[in-house]
């Protein structure tokens, strides 16, 4: 390492140990709160924010985020998909620190005594499901939950649906069209007497479905690289497996949300210069290899994580289903209404516990999707 390099990094090191007293840790549960008022109170304000990928628009709106295209420009690292999700209207509001990506989690015992192996369409996958269940009836064939957004997502996605789609500078709900529709039944069948039944499983989300399988209630469940440490938490233990969700033909595979989080310089730092310098550190391809390596955090970088699967298998299904595309959330600040006011929850809510059906409970949906997508 040249002098030069060597004393970035050191000094790096001694502002992050100077600042690490300073730094608080925010709960997901309010972080809306928190960071709107740190915006809307500039004097007592950090320089740098760490934020959910899927907040991005909502706090350019709301204006507390500096536009650092210009500094980042050209620069190496995080790929595109990465990059999407701090960008608002073309311009980068900061740089990705990690991804994060779901998979299908199988119990190895429980296929192996079945002979069955892991499935290779969405397909097999509720037949496999309803198999298992119907020969081990206290298991759940497939953890899926009424309020896991994420985990039902990737069947809209794999039958050529989404959430919604843009024209120009306006978003307009997509969850009712054919296509999706068609993924959404593909979902909610899933909530049954054959498999997870609606009055256990409508009311999970994605935490309650983790904790299914790893307490060893189903044989399998969708569940994303940083749930590894629950996971083996639990007596399943050494019994599992993980492929990719696969998509409608074989050989595919359903396309997933990259989650993660964003590093972003605060309009309101005076210590802009310094500020992008400890984000430009703090998201370098070195930094990302030492966080999967001490935390197990997906790289955003694609060269960074196909180097981190060959170090760590467990990563590899991970990767592949990164490699083969994601979907993000819509990029409007009419999102963060959609996702508090549990829009989506609702609708699958609704159509599991028979209240409504496919159709109607989407065109509800959309309704209330368009309408905050106006605001």
């Amino acid at each position: 390492m040249p002098p030069s390099a060597r004393g970035t990094a050191v000094a790096t090191l001694v502002a992050l140990v100077a600042l690490a007293s300073y730094i608080p840790y925010i709960p997901v549960d309010t972080r809306a709160q928190k960071t709107k008022a740190a915006f809307n109170d500039p004097k007592s304000a950090p320089d740098l924010v760490e934020y959910g990928n899927t907040d991005t628009a909502g706090h350019v709106k709301g204006g507390g985020l500096a536009d650092v295209t210009a500094e980042l420009a050209g620069r190496p690292g995080a790929d595109d998909a990465s990059v999407s999700s701090a960008t608002v209207d073309g311009k980068l509001y900061g740089a990705p620190l990690f991804v994060g990506v779901r998979a299908l989690y199988y119990r190895t015992d429980v296929f192996r005594d079945l002979g069955l192996a892991p499935p290779r369409t969405l397909g097999e996958l509720a037949a496999t499901a309803r198999r298992i269940h119907r020969e081990r009836p206290r298991l759940y064939g497939l953890a899926v939950g009424g309020a896991y957004t994420y985990g039902a997502l990737p069947f809209v996605w794999a039958h050529g649906g989404d959430i919604a789609r843009r024209t120009g500078r306006t978003w307009h709900a997509a969850v009712d069209d054919a296509k999706s529709r068609a993924g959404v039944r593909a979902w909610t069948a899933l909530f049954g007497d054959d498999n997870c039944p609606a009055s256990r499983c409508a009311a999970m989300g994605g935490n309650d479905t983790v904790q299914a399988f790893a307490s060893g209630r189903a044989a399998m469940a969708i569940a994303g690289d940083f749930n590894r440490k629950a996971v083996d938490s639990g007596p399943v233990k050494g019994r599992y497996a993980v492929v990719p969700l696969p998509g409608l033909q074989p050989g595919r595979i359903a396309p997933a949300f990259a989650g993660g989080n964003n590093i972003g310089v605060l309009r309101s730092s005076s210590h802009r210069t310094l500020a992008v310098g400890l984000m430009r550190s703090l998201t370098s391809r070195r930094t990302q290899d030492r966080l999967f390596d001490a935390m197990g955090f997906l790289p955003a970088s694609a060269g960074a994580r196909r180097a981190a699967a060959r170090r760590e298998p467990f990563a590899e299904p991970f990767v592949r289903t990164l490699g083969a595309g994601t979907v993000p959330v819509p990029a409007t600040p009419g999102w963060a209404a959609v996702d508090a006011g549990q829009v989506l929850p609702t609708m699958f809510q609704e159509i599991v516990s028979g209240r409504k059906d496919v159709d109607e409970a989407t065109a509800a949906a959309a309704r209330r999707m368009n309408e905050a997508f106006r605001r």
